[in-house]
C-alpha cells in the first residue's frame, strides 16, 4: 500500500499537468497570443483610381475590418493599376497575386457572360437593394459561386453597396431619340455592350480611369461611368457639358469584395465572421455616404462646372428594354448558366417588385409639393 504522502504527491502532479494543459489550451485561444504572433496582412487592389469615391468605399470597408478585428487583420488597398489592370483583378485574386480586391462583378463579363447579370440591365424592375436581396435570400449567392466554379476562379465573393441608377452618359449634344446613338463610339461594359451595339453604337469597354482620356483624345464620342461624384472627380465635366440622366442599361448594380479562397479559408472562424458582417455594415454606410456626396456633386456640376443635365426620353428607355430582351434571349439560349440566373431573378423580381409597386408611395408628388414651383418647403 502506498503511503499517503505518495498518493497526495501523485494527485498533485495530475492536477498540475491537467491545469497546465488547460492553461495551454487557453493560451492557444487567447487573442493576446494571436496578437503576439503578429497580424494577418493582406494586400488588395481596387479597380478604381485613387481619387475616385469608389476607391474611398474600398478603403472604408478595409478600415471597418481592420478596426473590428482590433488590428489582427490588416488590409491594405491599392488603387487600380498598382499591381494589375482593373479588368485583371479576378485573375490576380484567384491566382494569389493579390489577397483580395474591390470592384464590380460586371468587370468579369469577358470570362462568363452571366456574371454581368449582377449589374448590367434593367434588373427586371428591381432596384439595387432588391438585387442584393435576391442575391442573399433568393439564390443569387449560390449561383454566383457556381459561376465562379465554372470558370475555375478560386475566390470568395461578398456583394454589398447598392448603386443608384446610372446615367445614360456624357455626350456632345443631347440625345433626343434612339437613332442619335447610331454610329457613336461609346464606352460601356457588360451586357450593355450588346445593348448599345444593338442600338447602333460602336462600343468600347474601358475601366473607369481610362474613360475621360479616351473622350478627350476622341477615341470615344460618348461614355457612361456611374455617378455624379465619380464622374466629376474623374474629369467628365472637363470634356463634356452634356449628361443624360436615367437609363436601364445599369439600373441596379452593387460592389464586389473578393478574397483569394485559400487566404480567406485560412483565417480563424471568428475573423471570417467579422468580415461577413463588416460587408453588410459597410453596405449601408456606403449607401448613406453616396446619398450625401452624389447629391452635393450633382449640384456642384450644375453651378460650378456648368454641366447641363437632361432626362433620357421615354422612347429611348423603351428601346433599351426591347434591345435588352433580345440580347438576353440569345445569351440564355447559348448559355445554360445564364438562363438559370435569369429565371431565378425573374422569379424573385416578379414577387418583390409587385410588392413595391403596390405598397410604396410614389415620392414624386411629395417632391413637387415641397420643392416644386411655389413648393411648401419655403414656408417652414
Amino acid at each position: 500500500m502506498k503511503r499517503r504522502s505518495q498518493i497526495r504527491g501523485s494527485t498533485s502532479r495530475r492536477k498540475f499537468l491537467s491545469g497546465a494543459a488547460l492553461a495551454g489550451a487557453a493560451m492557444i485561444a487567447s487573442p493576446s497570443v494571436v496578437k503576439a504572433q503578429g497580424p494577418v496582412n493582406m494586400r488588395w487592389q481596387s479597380t478604381w483610381p485613387s481619387k475616385d469615391i469608389f476607391h474611398e468605399f474600398a478603403l472604408d470597408f478595409a478600415k471597418k475590418v481592420n478596426d473590428m478585428t482590433g488590428g489582427d487583420l490588416k488590409i491594405e488597398v491599392l488603387p487600380a493599376g498598382a499591381v494589375v489592370p482593373a479588368f485583371g483583378l479576378l485573375d490576380a485574386v484567384s491566382q494569389g497575386t493579390l489577397d483580395g480586391g474591390h470592384g464590380v462583378v460586371v468587370y468579369h463579363y469577358g470570362k462568363q457572360t452571366a456574371l454581368a447579370l449582377w449589374g448590367s440591365g434593367p434588373g427586371f424592375a428591381m432596384d439595387a437593394n432588391m438585387l442584393l436581396a435576391w442575391h442573399k435570400y433568393g439564390g443569387g449567392k449560390e449561383l454566383l459561386a457556381k459561376l465562379y466554379d465554372s470558370i475555375g476562379a478560386s475566390v470568395v465573393s461578398f456583394l454589398y453597396g447598392p448603386m443608384p441608377t446610372q446615367p445614360l452618359g456624357w455626350f456632345k449634344k443631347p440625345i433626343a431619340k434612339a437613332e442619335d446613338l447610331q454610329g457613336l463610339k461609346f464606352r460601356t461594359v457588360g451586357i450593355s455592350i450588346d445593348v448599345f451595339t444593338a442600338l447602333g453604337a460602336a462600343v468600347t469597354a474601358l475601366p473607369g480611369g481610362e474613360i475621360v482620356s479616351a473622350l478627350d483624345r476622341g477615341l470615344v464620342d460618348a461614355a457612361e461611368f456611374n455617378n455624379a461624384s465619380s464622374d466629376r472627380v474623374l474629369g467628365f465635366p472637363d470634356v463634356s457639358k452634356i449628361c443624360m440622366l436615367q437609363s436601364y442599361h445599369q439600373n441596379a448594380e452593387q460592389f464586389e469584395i473578393l478574397f483569394n479562397k485559400a487566404k480567406f479559408d485560412g483565417l480563424p472562424e471568428q475573423m471570417r465572421a467579422i468580415i461577413t458582417n463588416a460587408a453588410e455594415a459597410a453596405s449601408q454606410d456606403m449607401h448613406w455616404k453616396a446619398m450625401d456626396r452624389y447629391s452635393r456633386d450633382y449640384v456642384e456640376m450644375q453651378t460650378t462646372d456648368k454641366v447641363r443635365f437632361y432626362r433620357t426620353p421615354e422612347a429611348i428607355l423603351k428601346t433599351q428594354l426591347e434591345a435588352y430582351d433580345e440580347v438576353v434571349k440569345k445569351k440564355a439560349a447559348e448559355n445554360p448558366l445564364f438562363k438559370e440566373v435569369i429565371q431565378s431573378q425573374i422569379a424573385f423580381a416578379g414577387r418583390v417588385t409587385r410588392w413595391e409597386q403596390d405598397t410604396v408611395v410614389n415620392r414624386r408628388m411629395a417632391f413637387e409639393h415641397y420643392f416644386g414651383k411655389d413648393g411648401a418647403a419655403k414656408d417652414f
